[in-house]
Parts: C-alpha cells; structure tokens; sequence
C-alpha cells in the first residue's frame, strides 16, 4: 500500500546521455572540423575554419599527395611499422612467456625493471645514442631506427603481454609438455593462439606509436629519401600552412585514416587485450 502512496523515485538517465553527447562531441569534431577544411578553397577556410565547405574540392587530396610527397614517405614508413610490430611481437612475446611460465629466478624483478623503464623519456639518451648509432653507421639508416623502435616499445609489450599470459590455466602447457612438446612448441601452439588478443593489442599500439613517431624520426633520419609520414606532412604543413588550409588539412586526413581504419576494424580485439591484460599482474 506504501508502494502506491509513494512511488520509488527512479533516476534519470538524462544527465548521463549530455554527458556521454558531449564527450563524443570534444573527440570527433575535430576530426569532423579537419574534414571540412580538407575540401575547401584557401578563401573559404580562410572565412570560416570550422563551418561547412561552400564549394566542394576533390582536388585538394591529389594535391596534397605530391606536393607532400607521401607517395615517397608512406613506404618508409609502413617498412618502420611493419619491422617493428614483427620483431617486438616476436622478442616481446618469448620474454613475457619465460617471465610469465618459466617460473625464472627474479622475474619480479625484472619486472618491475620493465615498468621503470617504459617511464623513462627517449631524451635522457638521446645524444649518447646518436653518437653510439653514428660510430655503428646506423644513422639514416631504416634498420638502426627500428632496433630503437623496438628497444622502446619492448618494456610495455613485455608488461601487457606477461599480464595475460599469468591468467592463461597451466593445464595447457602441462598437457602439451606431457605430449613430448618442448617449451618452443608450447609457446608457439598452445600460449600464443590463446594470448592472440594481447599480440593483437600489443602489435595496435605499436603500431600507431611508430606511425606517429616524430622526434627520433627526425634526429636518426636526415636524407629526404628516408622521411617518413610524419616528417614529410610536418615540412609540407610548415610550408602551406598559413596560405592553403585545404591542402595541408587534406594531406592530415590522408595521414590519419589508415589508423582510423584499423582502430576501428580491431577495436574489439584492443579492448579486450587491455582489459584482460589489466586484470592479473
């Protein structure tokens, strides 16, 4: 009867469908914003910066691809991610696997080690390493910059990729090594198809860290012929930038929607991986 006489006071959902609205409002108009300047004139954009385009221009993105020359840089580049993704998987992957299962004397350790390094910026060794590289004859040179990539991004890829693998059951590995398997086989046929969502989250955000890479790029690659994407729109905007807003916000569109792309196409898996990375550790 009290029920009646006084209904349960249920709270609203309003307060949080603004806040959710306006928080994907601050992450995509930006990008919403560098579309539209993308396809203007420089008159246009110079008028307005932030409306819609009042003629539309195609044209802006061929332009924008010679004149930034990212026909030249995007190979270099996708050699730098693509190098870098496989070798830091591959070492990443078998040292998480004997800290994780191997049961190796200072493993925590050498963890905690990972976790202080992966703090610490790239320019308390920078000179030293450009000297180092120099002697070794690895300045402008693609090889030297992705041992540097790899160096870097190891400590958090062994991190994450350890966390998971601690909560795959021993079971597994005990069945496979009562089969005959060696401790190679059980990581390659059992752990890795199982951890495939840490490789997978892992392999992301590598990825991207090294597509977005600029100062190392810039110091350990000084030929024009070895810029990457990210060096090349830097000097292409620095040129057009205060006289063509539509080209040079063609030539950032060009150079971020292949990671849009995939971001989107895996976003599931990154998710995941870093969830349930995050859980045991």
């Amino acid at each position: 009867m009290m029920r009646f006489l006084f209904p349960r006071r249920t709270s609203s959902l309003v307060p949080n469908y603004i806040i959710v609205l306006l928080l994907v409002i601050f992450a995509i108009g930006p990008l919403v914003i560098l579309v539209f300047n993308s396809l203007k004139t420089p008159a246009d954009a110079g008028r307005n910066l932030i409306g819609f385009p009042r003629e539309i221009i195609l044209s802006n993105y061929p332009r924008a691809w010679v004149v930034g020359q990212f026909g030249k840089t995007l190979p270099n580049t996708l050699i730098l991610v693509a190098g870098t993704v496989v070798a830091t998987l591959i070492l990443s992957g078998m040292a998480a696997y004997s800290i994780a299962k191997l049961n190796l004397p200072g493993s925590g350790i050498l963890t905690m080690y990972m976790l202080i390094s992966s703090s610490l910026p790239i320019q308390l060794f920078l000179v030293p390493l450009f000297f180092l590289w120099r002697k070794l004859g690895l300045v402008n040179n693609l090889l030297g910059l992705i041992i540097i990539y790899v160096a870097t991004n190891a400590p958090f890829s062994i991190f994450l990729l350890r966390s998971y693998m601690i909560q795959i059951p021993s079971d597994f590995e005990d069945a496979a090594r009562v089969d005959g398997a060696g401790e190679w086989d059980v990581f390659q046929r059992v752990v890795v198809p199982l951890a495939w969502p840490a490789f997978l989250t892992v392999g992301l955000v590598v990825g991207l860290s090294v597509w977005n890479e600029y100062l190392l790029a810039t110091v350990f690659l000084t030929k024009q012929e070895l810029f990457t994407v990210v060096t090349s729109y830097y000097n292409f905007s620095t040129a057009y930038g205060g006289r063509d807003w539509g080209l040079t916000s063609a030539g950032a569109v060009m150079m971020i929607f292949p990671l849009v792309v995939l971001f989107l196409l895996m976003q599931r898996r990154f998710i995941e991986g870093l969830t349930q990375g995050g859980l045991k550790g």
